[in-house]
Protein backbone atom coordinates (compact mmCIF):
# COMPACT_ATOMS: atom_id res chain seq x y z
CA UNK A 1 0.00 0.00 0.00
CA UNK A 2 2.09 2.98 -1.03
CA UNK A 3 1.30 6.69 -0.20
CA UNK A 4 0.82 7.19 -3.89
CA UNK A 5 -1.74 4.91 -4.38
CA UNK A 6 -3.82 6.03 -1.09
CA UNK A 7 -3.73 9.31 -2.46
CA UNK A 8 -3.72 9.15 -6.13
CA UNK A 9 -5.57 5.61 -6.85
CA UNK A 10 -8.08 5.37 -3.64
CA UNK A 11 -9.23 8.31 -5.27
CA UNK A 12 -10.57 6.82 -8.39
CA UNK A 13 -11.00 3.53 -7.83
CA UNK A 14 -14.02 4.94 -5.35
CA UNK A 15 -15.42 7.11 -7.44
CA UNK A 16 -19.31 6.71 -6.86
CA UNK A 17 -20.10 5.23 -10.68
CA UNK A 18 -17.62 1.99 -9.87
CA UNK A 19 -20.00 1.65 -6.43
CA UNK A 20 -23.10 1.68 -8.23
CA UNK A 21 -21.95 -0.43 -10.88
CA UNK A 22 -20.63 -2.69 -8.78
CA UNK A 23 -23.30 -3.14 -6.55
CA UNK A 24 -26.42 -3.44 -9.11
CA UNK A 25 -23.91 -5.72 -10.98
CA UNK A 26 -24.25 -8.17 -7.83
CA UNK A 27 -27.62 -7.83 -6.55
CA UNK A 28 -28.71 -8.71 -10.54
CA UNK A 29 -27.10 -12.16 -10.22
CA UNK A 30 -28.55 -12.12 -7.16
CA UNK A 31 -31.46 -11.82 -8.26
CA UNK A 32 -30.78 -14.22 -10.84
CA UNK A 33 -29.49 -16.72 -8.82
CA UNK A 34 -32.77 -16.40 -6.64
CA UNK A 35 -35.05 -17.23 -9.92
CA UNK A 36 -33.41 -20.28 -11.11
CA UNK A 37 -33.08 -21.74 -7.56
CA UNK A 38 -36.76 -20.98 -7.05
CA UNK A 39 -37.55 -22.67 -10.67
CA UNK A 40 -35.33 -26.07 -9.89
CA UNK A 41 -37.54 -26.95 -6.86
CA UNK A 42 -34.80 -29.52 -5.49
CA UNK A 43 -31.81 -29.02 -3.78
CA UNK A 44 -28.32 -28.01 -5.35
CA UNK A 45 -27.08 -30.81 -7.58
CA UNK A 46 -23.33 -31.69 -7.22
CA UNK A 47 -22.83 -30.45 -11.39
CA UNK A 48 -24.73 -27.82 -10.83
CA UNK A 49 -23.04 -26.65 -7.92
CA UNK A 50 -19.41 -27.06 -9.48
CA UNK A 51 -21.17 -25.30 -12.80
CA UNK A 52 -22.13 -22.59 -10.43
CA UNK A 53 -18.85 -22.27 -8.52
CA UNK A 54 -16.51 -22.07 -11.48
CA UNK A 55 -19.13 -19.55 -12.65
CA UNK A 56 -18.02 -17.52 -9.58
CA UNK A 57 -14.51 -18.05 -9.89
CA UNK A 58 -14.49 -16.99 -13.53
CA UNK A 59 -16.72 -13.51 -12.90
CA UNK A 60 -14.19 -12.40 -9.80
CA UNK A 61 -11.25 -13.06 -12.32
CA UNK A 62 -12.53 -11.18 -14.89
CA UNK A 63 -13.80 -8.31 -12.49
CA UNK A 64 -10.21 -8.08 -10.82
CA UNK A 65 -8.68 -8.23 -14.51
CA UNK A 66 -10.54 -5.46 -15.66
CA UNK A 67 -9.68 -3.50 -12.16
CA UNK A 68 -5.73 -4.07 -13.27
CA UNK A 69 -6.46 -2.42 -16.89
CA UNK A 70 -9.00 0.24 -15.64
CA UNK A 71 -6.71 1.58 -12.54
CA UNK A 72 -3.42 -0.19 -12.79
CA UNK A 73 -1.50 -3.05 -11.88
CA UNK A 74 -1.18 -2.17 -7.72
CA UNK A 75 -5.19 -2.51 -7.53
CA UNK A 76 -5.58 -5.01 -9.57
CA UNK A 77 -2.43 -7.50 -7.09
CA UNK A 78 -4.60 -5.82 -4.19
CA UNK A 79 -7.98 -6.63 -5.09
CA UNK A 80 -6.58 -10.74 -6.32
CA UNK A 81 -4.25 -11.18 -2.74
CA UNK A 82 -7.93 -9.73 -0.99
CA UNK A 83 -10.29 -11.85 -2.61
CA UNK A 84 -7.66 -14.79 -2.29
CA UNK A 85 -7.18 -14.12 1.24
CA UNK A 86 -11.05 -14.00 1.90
CA UNK A 87 -12.11 -17.32 -0.04
CA UNK A 88 -9.67 -19.24 1.81
CA UNK A 89 -10.72 -17.69 5.36
CA UNK A 90 -14.67 -18.45 4.40
CA UNK A 91 -13.58 -21.94 3.75
CA UNK A 92 -14.38 -22.10 7.54
CA UNK A 93 -17.94 -21.14 7.12
CA UNK A 94 -18.51 -24.19 5.48
CA UNK A 95 -17.56 -26.47 8.34
CA UNK A 96 -20.37 -24.29 10.41
CA UNK A 97 -22.40 -24.46 7.55
CA UNK A 98 -22.33 -28.37 7.71
CA UNK A 99 -23.52 -28.49 11.31
CA UNK A 100 -26.14 -26.07 11.23
CA UNK A 101 -27.73 -28.04 8.95
CA UNK A 102 -27.18 -31.18 10.69
CA UNK A 103 -28.30 -29.67 13.95
CA UNK A 104 -31.62 -28.04 12.34
CA UNK A 105 -31.99 -31.29 10.59
CA UNK A 106 -32.38 -29.08 7.57
CA UNK A 107 -33.22 -31.55 3.96
CA UNK A 108 -30.90 -31.27 0.91
CA UNK A 109 -33.48 -29.64 -0.64
CA UNK A 110 -34.26 -26.71 1.29
CA UNK A 111 -30.83 -25.99 2.38
CA UNK A 112 -30.03 -23.99 -0.37
CA UNK A 113 -32.56 -21.44 0.29
CA UNK A 114 -31.10 -20.78 3.42
CA UNK A 115 -27.64 -20.53 2.03
CA UNK A 116 -28.38 -17.53 -0.54
CA UNK A 117 -30.24 -15.06 2.11
CA UNK A 118 -27.71 -16.27 4.55
CA UNK A 119 -24.71 -14.73 2.02
CA UNK A 120 -26.89 -11.74 0.82
CA UNK A 121 -27.36 -11.03 4.28
CA UNK A 122 -23.31 -11.25 5.05
CA UNK A 123 -22.99 -8.91 2.43
CA UNK A 124 -25.17 -6.29 4.19
CA UNK A 125 -23.49 -7.16 7.97
CA UNK A 126 -19.93 -7.20 5.82
CA UNK A 127 -20.32 -3.88 4.38
CA UNK A 128 -21.45 -1.92 7.62
CA UNK A 129 -18.25 -3.47 9.40
CA UNK A 130 -16.01 -2.56 6.15
CA UNK A 131 -17.17 1.03 5.95
CA UNK A 132 -16.39 1.21 9.72
CA UNK A 133 -13.13 -0.77 9.73
CA UNK A 134 -12.07 1.62 7.01
CA UNK A 135 -12.37 5.11 8.29
CA UNK A 136 -10.92 3.98 11.51
CA UNK A 137 -7.79 2.93 9.70
CA UNK A 138 -7.67 5.49 8.09
CA UNK A 139 -8.31 7.78 11.09
CA UNK A 140 -6.44 5.84 13.61
CA UNK A 141 -3.28 4.11 11.82
CA UNK A 142 -2.01 2.22 14.74
CA UNK A 143 -5.11 0.31 14.92
CA UNK A 144 -3.79 -1.89 12.50
CA UNK A 145 -1.39 -3.16 14.71
CA UNK A 146 -4.43 -3.96 16.96
CA UNK A 147 -6.33 -5.78 14.52
CA UNK A 148 -2.96 -7.76 13.49
CA UNK A 149 -3.00 -9.02 17.63
CA UNK A 150 -6.51 -10.09 17.19
CA UNK A 151 -5.47 -12.47 14.28
CA UNK A 152 -2.55 -13.61 15.94
CA UNK A 153 -4.72 -14.69 18.77
CA UNK A 154 -7.13 -15.50 16.13
CA UNK A 155 -4.22 -18.26 14.70
CA UNK A 156 -3.09 -19.82 17.83
CA UNK A 157 -6.16 -20.49 19.33
CA UNK A 158 -7.28 -22.33 15.64
CA UNK A 159 -4.15 -24.30 16.00
CA UNK A 160 -4.55 -25.44 20.00
CA UNK A 161 -8.25 -26.12 19.75
CA UNK A 162 -8.72 -27.95 16.00
CA UNK A 163 -11.53 -29.70 17.07
CA UNK A 164 -13.51 -26.32 18.30
CA UNK A 165 -15.62 -27.03 14.80
CA UNK A 166 -17.38 -29.84 16.82
CA UNK A 167 -19.62 -27.21 19.36
CA UNK A 168 -22.93 -26.66 18.27
CA UNK A 169 -23.61 -23.42 16.68
CA UNK A 170 -27.46 -23.45 16.72
CA UNK A 171 -26.63 -22.88 20.83
CA UNK A 172 -26.28 -19.43 20.98
CA UNK A 173 -27.98 -16.51 22.59
CA UNK A 174 -29.11 -15.12 19.26
CA UNK A 175 -30.68 -18.30 18.42
CA UNK A 176 -32.08 -18.90 21.93
CA UNK A 177 -33.85 -15.49 21.69
CA UNK A 178 -35.52 -15.95 18.75
CA UNK A 179 -36.97 -19.94 19.65
CA UNK A 180 -38.16 -18.09 23.00
CA UNK A 181 -39.72 -15.16 21.73
CA UNK A 182 -41.10 -16.13 18.45
CA UNK A 183 -44.19 -18.60 17.97
CA UNK A 184 -42.14 -21.92 16.29
CA UNK A 185 -43.60 -25.09 14.95
CA UNK A 186 -40.90 -27.97 15.04
CA UNK A 187 -41.06 -29.06 11.54
CA UNK A 188 -40.06 -27.74 8.60
CA UNK A 189 -42.93 -26.67 6.55
CA UNK A 190 -41.67 -26.53 2.50
CA UNK A 191 -39.25 -24.10 1.96
CA UNK A 192 -40.79 -21.11 4.04
CA UNK A 193 -38.97 -19.14 7.00
CA UNK A 194 -42.56 -18.43 8.46
CA UNK A 195 -46.03 -20.14 8.23
CA UNK A 196 -49.69 -18.88 8.60
CA UNK A 197 -51.87 -21.77 10.89
CA UNK A 198 -55.45 -20.54 12.03
CA UNK A 199 -54.77 -17.12 11.57
CA UNK A 200 -51.64 -16.97 13.38
CA UNK A 201 -47.75 -16.53 12.12
CA UNK A 202 -44.90 -19.01 13.19
CA UNK A 203 -41.59 -19.13 12.56
CA UNK A 204 -40.52 -22.72 11.24
CA UNK A 205 -36.67 -24.05 11.83
CA UNK A 206 -35.58 -22.76 8.58
CA UNK A 207 -35.53 -19.11 9.84
CA UNK A 208 -33.66 -20.88 12.78
CA UNK A 209 -30.97 -21.67 11.29
CA UNK A 210 -30.83 -18.78 9.07
CA UNK A 211 -30.46 -16.77 12.41
CA UNK A 212 -27.76 -19.04 13.24
CA UNK A 213 -25.98 -18.29 10.15
CA UNK A 214 -25.92 -15.20 10.64
CA UNK A 215 -24.74 -15.18 13.82
CA UNK A 216 -22.07 -17.34 13.18
CA UNK A 217 -20.80 -15.09 10.03
CA UNK A 218 -20.57 -11.90 12.13
CA UNK A 219 -17.94 -14.10 13.97
CA UNK A 220 -16.24 -14.95 11.40
CA UNK A 221 -16.57 -11.34 9.70
CA UNK A 222 -14.09 -10.19 13.03
CA UNK A 223 -11.73 -12.09 12.11
CA UNK A 224 -11.47 -11.56 7.78
CA UNK A 225 -12.28 -8.14 7.61
CA UNK A 226 -9.19 -7.32 9.44
CA UNK A 227 -7.15 -9.70 7.74
CA UNK A 228 -7.67 -7.68 4.59
CA UNK A 229 -6.49 -4.84 5.35
CA UNK A 230 -2.95 -6.82 5.48
CA UNK A 231 -2.86 -5.79 1.55
CA UNK A 232 -5.03 -2.80 1.28
CA UNK A 233 -6.97 -0.37 3.31
CA UNK A 234 -9.41 1.19 0.54
CA UNK A 235 -12.62 0.85 0.96
CA UNK A 236 -13.54 -0.76 -2.48
CA UNK A 237 -11.48 -3.13 -3.04
CA UNK A 238 -11.83 -4.50 0.64
CA UNK A 239 -15.92 -4.75 -0.13
CA UNK A 240 -15.66 -5.60 -3.55
CA UNK A 241 -12.93 -8.61 -2.30
CA UNK A 242 -15.15 -9.71 0.34
CA UNK A 243 -18.29 -10.08 -2.23
CA UNK A 244 -16.66 -12.02 -4.62
CA UNK A 245 -15.66 -14.24 -1.84
CA UNK A 246 -19.14 -14.97 -0.44
CA UNK A 247 -21.10 -15.12 -3.84
CA UNK A 248 -19.55 -18.58 -4.79
CA UNK A 249 -19.85 -19.56 -0.87
CA UNK A 250 -22.94 -21.23 -1.58
CA UNK A 251 -22.32 -23.49 -4.41
CA UNK A 252 -19.28 -24.09 -3.06
CA UNK A 253 -20.33 -25.73 0.07
CA UNK A 254 -22.51 -28.17 -2.62
CA UNK A 255 -19.34 -28.85 -4.42
CA UNK A 256 -17.18 -29.67 -1.42
CA UNK A 257 -19.98 -30.71 1.86
CA UNK A 258 -19.00 -34.35 1.60
CA UNK A 259 -14.62 -33.63 0.95
CA UNK A 260 -14.66 -31.15 4.02
CA UNK A 261 -14.58 -33.87 7.00
CA UNK A 262 -11.66 -34.96 5.37
CA UNK A 263 -9.78 -31.78 4.45
CA UNK A 264 -7.59 -32.51 7.76
CA UNK A 265 -4.93 -29.76 7.33
CA UNK A 266 -7.08 -27.16 6.33
CA UNK A 267 -7.64 -25.51 9.78
CA UNK A 268 -3.94 -25.62 10.58
CA UNK A 269 -3.23 -24.38 6.74
CA UNK A 270 -6.25 -21.36 7.79
CA UNK A 271 -4.61 -20.64 10.92
CA UNK A 272 -1.05 -19.77 9.34
CA UNK A 273 -2.48 -17.56 6.81
CA UNK A 274 -4.07 -15.63 10.18
CA UNK A 275 -0.86 -15.49 11.67
CA UNK A 276 1.13 -14.70 8.34
CA UNK A 277 -1.23 -11.46 7.81
CA UNK A 278 -1.37 -10.39 11.58
CA UNK A 279 2.38 -10.07 11.90
CA UNK A 280 2.43 -8.34 9.07
CA UNK A 281 -0.58 -6.21 10.47
CA UNK A 282 1.70 -6.18 14.03
CA UNK A 283 4.86 -5.44 12.38
CA UNK A 284 3.48 -2.93 9.71
CA UNK A 285 6.12 -0.15 10.94
CA UNK A 286 9.11 -2.14 10.34
CA UNK A 287 8.23 -5.23 7.63
CA UNK A 288 6.47 -4.00 4.16
CA UNK A 289 5.96 -6.09 1.81
CA UNK A 290 4.74 -6.20 -1.75
CA UNK A 291 1.20 -7.18 -2.30
CA UNK A 292 2.36 -9.59 -4.78
CA UNK A 293 4.75 -10.96 -2.00
CA UNK A 294 2.02 -11.64 0.18
CA UNK A 295 -0.48 -12.88 -2.82
CA UNK A 296 2.08 -15.98 -3.17
CA UNK A 297 2.67 -16.43 0.53
CA UNK A 298 -1.04 -16.74 0.77
CA UNK A 299 -1.56 -19.01 -1.69
CA UNK A 300 1.04 -20.90 -1.07
CA UNK A 301 -0.40 -22.05 2.56
CA UNK A 302 -3.44 -22.74 0.80
CA UNK A 303 -1.93 -25.24 -1.81
CA UNK A 304 0.20 -26.86 0.91
CA UNK A 305 -2.46 -27.31 3.36
CA UNK A 306 -4.87 -28.96 0.58
CA UNK A 307 -1.88 -31.16 -1.31
CA UNK A 308 -1.24 -32.38 2.40
CA UNK A 309 -5.15 -33.30 3.05
CA UNK A 310 -5.34 -34.74 -0.48
CA UNK A 311 -2.31 -37.17 0.57
CA UNK A 312 -2.54 -37.61 3.73
CA UNK A 313 -6.77 -37.62 4.43
CA UNK A 314 -9.04 -37.88 7.39
CA UNK A 315 -10.11 -41.05 8.27
CA UNK A 316 -13.89 -41.30 7.00
CA UNK A 317 -16.37 -41.05 9.77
Amino acid sequence: MSPQHVDVGARNINSPELWIGFLAGVLLVLGFDLYLSARRGHGERFREAIGWSIFWIALSLVFGSWLWRRYGGEPGLEFFAGYLLEKSLSVDNLFVFVLLFRSFAIPPEHQHRVLFWGVLGALVLRGTLILAGVALVHRFRWVIAIFGAILVYTAVKIALHRDEEERAPADNPVVRFVRNHLPMVDTIEGPHFFVRKNGRLYATPLLLALVAAETADLVFALDSIPAVFAVTDDSFLVFSSNVCALLGLRALYFVVRGALVRLRYLKPGLAAILLFVGLKMVLYRWVHLPTGTSLAVIAAILVVAIAASWLRPAPPG
